[in-house]
C-alpha cells in the first residue's frame, strides 16, 4: 500500500476541489487539484503494489486533463465555460477550436528556438575533430544536395549523440550545422521544454518534433541532453517520467515519421542518460580533447586577425605545451594574451613614435603614431596612457611571450577522471570523433 496518510490527504483535497468545481469557484478548485495532485504523486512514489499504482495513475491523468481545463478558461479570463467534469478526456464539444489554439500556444512557446539567423560558424572554424565532421555531413548536408544516394533501405542517419568533456566544442559544431545546412534548425534546452504545469512539457516535446516535421528538412540540436533524459529512476518525478517516455516515443516510436528530421544532441556525461534514449541515438560520438595539431590551429583560429608576431613554429609549439587543455581552454590563453598589450599601454610609463598605416587610408603611411616602449629606448618620451591621443595609440603586436604569460596564469579545466570515464564510454557504446 502507499504511504495512507499522501494516499488519504489527497483523497480528502481532490473532494474538495471537485466540490469547488461542482459550485463554479473555479480559481479555487484549480488550486486544490494542483495540491491534490502533489500528494499523490508521492503516495505514487512510495506505492510497491503495482496493481494499486496503475489506479492512482488513472486517477492522476483525470485531475490532470480537469486541472488543464480550469487553467485553460482561468487563462482567458473566464471568458469561455469550461468543459464539464467526466467531458470525454478533458476536450469540450468545441475540440478541434481548443486544439488549435494550444498547437499555437506550444508553437509560439518554441518559436524563439528556431535559429533564424546563421551563426556564421564554417566546417575550417572548427580544429581538428574530422569523424565527427564526416558523421555530420552524411547525416545533413548529403541528403540534402544529394537525395539520390539515400533512398531504399540507405538511409540518413537520424539521431547523433555528440560527449566528452567540456570545453571540447559539441555547441560550436552544432553551430557550424546550423550554419552550413540548408535545414530548419531548432536549438533547444531543459528550460525550453520544462513546464511547471503537469502535463505541458511532453506536450511541447510532441509539439516540437511536429514543428520539425512540418518545417523538414530539419535539425533539432539538444544541448545538455542529459538535465532532460537521465537515467529512470523510482524516486524521480511522474513529471519527468513522461518527459523521457514522450521523447522516446518522438523519435522511434510507431507512427512517426522521422524521415528528413535529425535529432542532435550533446552531453557532458552520456553515462548519467537514460539507456533507452541513449539507443535512439544511432551514431554516439566522442569529441576528446585536441591534439597538439589541432591545439595549434585553435590558437591560430581564435587569434584571427589580430596583429601578432607569432610565427608557425611558435604556434607548433604552444599547441605541443597544451597537452591537457581543452579547446574552450585555449580560448580563454588567446583571450588573455590579447589583453597583454592592452596591460602595456595601461602600465607604461614612457611611449615612443613609431610609422604605420594610416587608419583611414592605409595606402599612406604616418609617423607620429606612439607605442609603450621602456624607459631606455632613445626615442622613449615620459608620459601615461592618459596623455595619448586615442587616434594616435599604436597597440604592440601581441607576441609569443604574452602567450607564455598567459600560460603561467591558465590552468586545464577537464581532469584526468573525467577523462578516464570518457574513455570507458566510448569502450562500450560509442566512437571516436
Amino acid at each position: 500500500m502507499a504511504d495512507c496518510n499522501f494516499l488519504q490527504k489527497a483523497i480528502s483535497i481532490v473532494q474538495q476541489a471537485t466540490e469547488k468545481d461542482g459550485a463554479k469557484d473555479y480559481a479555487e478548485a484549480f488550486r486544490l487539484y494542483q495540491l491534490a495532485l502533489e500528494y499523490f504523486m508521492t503516495a505514487l512514489k512510495y506505492e510497491k503494489n503495482e496493481r494499486n499504482k496503475q489506479t492512482i495513475r488513472q486517477k492522476v491523468q483525470e485531475y490532470i486533463s480537469r486541472a488543464e481545463k480550469l487553467k485553460e478558461f482561468l487563462d482567458k479570463g473566464g471568458s469561455k465555460q469550461p468543459v464539464a467534469q467526466g467531458g470525454g478526456k478533458g476536450k469540450s464539444n468545441g475540440s478541434e477550436e481548443d486544439e488549435n489554439d494550444e498547437s499555437k500556444k506550444f508553437k509560439d512557446a518554441l518559436g524563439s528556438a528556431i535559429i533564424r539567423e546563421k551563426p556564421n560558424v564554417k566546417w575550417d572554424d572548427v580544429a581538428g575533430l574530422h569523424v565527427a565532421k564526416e558523421s555530420l555531413k552524411e547525416a545533413v548536408i548529403l541528403p540534402i544536395k544529394f537525395p539520390q544516394l539515400f533512398t531504399g533501405k540507405r538511409k540518413p542517419w537520424k539521431g547523433i549523440l555528440l560527449y566528452g568533456p567540456p570545453g571540447t566544442g559539441k555547441s560550436y559544431l552544432a553551430k557550424a550545422v546550423a550554419t552550413e545546412a540548408n535545414s530548419t534548425f531548432f536549438s533547444i534546452s531543459s528550460a525550453d521544454l520544462v513546464s511547471k504545469w503537469l502535463g505541458e512539457s511532453e506536450k511541447l516535446v510532441r509539439s516540437l518534433f511536429q514543428m520539425a516535421r512540418d518545417s523538414k528538412p530539419s535539425i533539432i540540436f539538444i544541448d545538455e541532453i542529459d538535465s532532460l533524459c537521465s537515467s529512470r529512476s523510482d524516486s524521480e518525478s511522474e513529471s519527468a517520467r513522461r518527459i523521457k517516455t514522450e521523447f522516446l516515443v518522438q523519435m522511434n516510436g510507431v507512427g512517426n515519421d522521422q524521415d528528413g528530421v535529425l535529432v542532435l544532441a550533446a552531453t557532458n556525461i552520456p553515462w548519467a542518460l537514460d539507456s533507452a534514449i541513449r539507443r535512439r541515438f544511432e551514431k554516439r560520438i566522442y569529441i576528446p580533447l585536441p591534439e597538439a595539431q589541432a591545439r595549434a590551429n585553435m590558437f591560430k583560429i581564435h587569434l584571427g586577425s589580430t596583429p601578432n608576431k607569432i610565427t608557425p613554429d611558435q604556434f607548433k609549439q604552444l599547441g605541443e605545451t597544451t597537452d591537457g587543455y581543452s579547446g574552450s581552454d585555449i580560448s580563454i590563453i588567446v583571450r588573455d594574451a590579447m589583453m597583454q598589450p592592452v596591460r602595456a599601454v595601461q602600465t607604461a610609463t614612457h611611449f615612443k613614435k613609431v610609422s604605420g598605416p594610416d587608419k583611414v587610408d592605409p595606402t599612406r603611411i604616418v609617423h607620429d603614431y606612439l607605442t609603450p616602449c621602456s624607459p631606455g629606448d632613445p626615442d622613449a618620451v615620459e608620459m601615461t596612457w592618459i596623455n595619448v591621443d586615442g587616434s594616435k595609440l599604436k597597440e604592440p603586436e601581441i607576441s609569443f611571450n604574452d602567450f607564455l604569460k598567459s600560460l603561467k596564469q591558465v590552468r586545464p579545466s577537464v581532469s584526468q577522471q573525467d577523462i578516464v570515464q570518457h574513455v570507458k564510454f566510448t569502450e562500450d557504446f560509442g566512437q571516436e570523433g
